[in-house]
């Protein structure tokens, strides 16, 4: 399905009915959380290696989980579901969409784009949802620079990277904050695989970039002391942007330990069975083990289980899907990590109800 809030199958072909009859019934079913149960009777669900679950629940310590893959595959709806997940097995939660398609606010059926923790009702513990703005954060960037003397292609390329870099500056204020400490599980939704590989590799680039310009700045300040009273006002303009970027560097370096803490910090790849999704994932994998970033688990969204009808369609579709994910057995980057198997529903994922639905498929 194209949407990435959607993670769906035919349970009429399944079921060997197509009738609208029968597909009204299934969302009637939907329409009342507690016969959930019930219809996860109706599924056959796919066979699956340990989710692990317990442990990821296990202790108070705060724990931070990104979700992360090509776009469409259903990550917002996973990392929905496991914010759920969490919030009724006791931690009090937090999740942030770091995706410009603020799809988190659809997943949840609430209004999240205010730039604030909006709280999430129908779960056991606190659970509060955001939506960050990258263009927000790019002019707040913008503004921050002017001045620095900054000039020319690397400061065209800090530029265009600096909505994403004041975006991890904006959730490393929810992780350090003492506002927010009684929460202890942080689930990022995060924007699509190559922006997200430049948001971990922006730690990096930051930490290299502003610290050449605060170089040049020195040298630049030593060489115009004479022209120190003539130009004092634009001097002190000067002075101000480069505190700030400064500190932005420094965060950056927070960012960059707190991605690859091991103890605190998971990233979970999200994927379908295609060739080409899981093609990405591997490279993504690839590309988060050289930035160190700790990854243990690949969840393969939207699987065919087993079909009882004479549906033709169905049965090559799931032929297909098993022939991918063999390949996975077989792939150095991803054949190591603990392999999840979310199944294909026919209805949009939406709501605290279907999210905990979801969450009780994938997240054992």
């Amino acid at each position: 399905m194209g949407s990435r809030r959607l993670a769906s199958f035919s349970l009429a072909s399944i079921s060997g009915a197509s009738s609208r009859k029968t597909s009204m019934a299934m969302l009637a079913l939907f329409s009342k959380s507690q016969n959930y149960t019930s219809l996860l009777r109706l599924i056959s669900t796919p066979r699956e290696t340990v989710a692990g679950f317990d442990e990821m629940v296990a202790g108070t310590q705060r724990k931070h989980y990104m979700l992360g893959g090509k776009g469409g595959v259903g990550k917002t709806s996973c990392a929905a579901s496991l914010a759920v997940k969490f919030a009724n097995h006791g931690h009090p939660t937090i999740v942030i969409s770091t995706d410009p398609a603020h799809s988190l606010s659809d997943s949840f059926a609430q209004d999240l784009s205010g730039g604030t923790l909006v709280p999430v009702e129908g779960v056991d513990s606190p659970l509060f949802a955001l939506e960050i703005n990258p263009e927000k954060a790019r002019e707040e960037f913008r503004t921050a620079s002017q001045g620095s003397g900054g000039s020319g292609d690397g400061m065209k390329d800090l530029m265009d990277s600096m909505g994403l870099g004041m975006l991890a500056d904006q959730v490393m204020q929810f992780v350090e904050s003492q506002q927010y400490n009684m929460f202890t599980r942080i689930v990022f939704d995060t924007a699509p695989t190559g922006h997200t590989l430049r948001l971990l590799s922006l730690p990096d680039f930051l930490d290299a970039s502003i610290g050449k310009m605060m170089k040049l700045k020195k040298k630049l300040a030593s060489t115009t002391s004479a022209f120190k009273y003539v130009f004092g006002k634009e001097e002190k303009q000067q002075d101000v942007a480069s505190d700030k970027l400064e500190q932005l560097r420094e965060r950056m370096a927070k960012v960059r330990d707190l991605f690859r803490d091991p103890d605190s910090t998971e990233f979970v790849i999200v994927t379908i069975p295609t060739v080409m999704a899981i093609s990405e994932s591997s490279r993504l994998h690839a590309s988060l083990r050289k930035e160190c970033i700790p990854v243990q688990r690949l969840i393969v969204n939207q699987v065919l289980p087993p079909s009882a009808s004479d549906c033709k369609f169905c049965a090559m579709k799931r032929k297909d899907q098993m022939r991918v994910l063999e390949t996975i057995m077989s792939d150095p980057q991803l054949a190591n990590l603990r392999l999840v198997q979310a199944p294909l529903v026919d209805v949009e994922i939406r709501g605290v109800p279907a999210l905990k639905f979801m969450g009780d498929m994938i997240w054992k």
